[in-house]
């Protein structure tokens, strides 16, 4: 038996609007589906800064020092002095993982490594005391008894210098402690990446030796923290690293006070706003967009697919 025949309806013209309520589609695809956005990806620039070193308990010790920090925004700087780096190419339809370190614990490790996909930072080095090095993205100061910790290429600068009794500042994303004498933490790094320039990844103050000299400060910049003070009768707790930033903490005094922790990490991209939002995140970042870029800020760990 033959088909029989009738006649087509008015062909249904699929739009992202008409779509969207029966697939529940994403941004993506509804840009697609309008004709706004080809499968060409963005090249992704990026600012990836590990968790800032602690400071040491017992001290004179060094001062933590800040996450290292990795940077490949353009009219910017990484840390250590190297040359920026170059901009991250992605694929459509592929996650890439998001890390965000953990500041360390006053007396702990150094903090936690961050990572953008392939891209990963040192966490900062321990404050030192004794018979302690701390060697991480920018090197814990030295401290009673204990040399310098080293930073890592491109990412941050070595701990101060000791004396063998005050602490020295810890290294920072900008700049080398400051040595026993002074016990300034190293400056950290700016960027613009969210909008509006912030400085992170400075080291921590050095605590200090009763007989020589105050708390060593925190960096001028870089969200680092104050060393604790020389007076037996004050509480001799120095301040932490800011949270978020990557910066080191304070060292602890000769009068035995604990050193602080240091400031968790942070990890942010931009890419240009011609190209509509990712297809999915995870890890709750802030998106945000400005300057002609779509911008994501992670103050905890995730993930991003184009």
């Amino acid at each position: 038996m033959g088909r029989t025949s009738g006649t087509l309806g008015p062909k249904r013209v699929i739009t992202a609007t008409t779509a969207s309520g029966i697939y529940g589609l994403s941004e993506i695809h509804k840009e697609r589906i309008a004709g706004n956005f080809s499968m060409a990806t963005p090249t992704v620039e990026y600012l990836v800064i590990a968790g800032g070193g602690g400071g040491t308990n017992t001290g004179p010790s060094g001062g933590g020092g800040g996450g290292g920090y990795r940077s490949s925004v353009s009219g910017e700087s990484t840390g250590g002095g190297g040359s920026l780096e170059s901009a991250l190419a992605v694929t459509a339809g592929v996650t890439y993982t998001v890390t965000v370190g953990g500041g360390a614990a006053a007396n702990a490790a150094n903090g936690g490594a961050s990572a953008f996909s392939s891209v990963s930072t040192v966490g900062g080095g321990k404050g030192a005391r004794s018979d302690t090095v701390a060697t991480g993205g920018s090197g814990g100061g030295g401290g009673y008894n204990a040399a310098n910790g080293a930073g890592t290429d491109n990412e941050g600068y070595r701990g101060g210098t000791t004396d063998n009794f005050s602490g020295a500042g810890g290294g920072g994303a900008g700049g080398i402690g400051g040595a026993s004498a002074s016990g300034t933490g190293g400056i950290g790094v700016s960027s613009s990446i969210n909008g509006s320039s912030v400085c992170r990844a400075g080291g921590g103050g050095g605590g200090a030796h009763y007989a020589f000299r105050n708390a060593g400060a925190s960096a001028t910049c870089g969200g680092a923290s104050t060393g604790a003070n020389n007076s037996p009768s004050s509480t001799a707790t120095p301040s932490a690293g800011s949270a978020n930033t990557g910066g080191g903490g304070g060292g602890g005094s000769a009068w035995g006070g604990t050193g602080s922790a240091g400031g968790s990490g942070y990890v942010a991209i931009r890419y240009a706003d011609t190209f509509p939002l990712a297809d999915a995140s995870t890890g709750s970042p802030t998106i945000t967009t400005s300057g002609g870029y779509r911008i994501y800020q992670w103050t905890g760990s995730g993930s991003i697919t184009f």
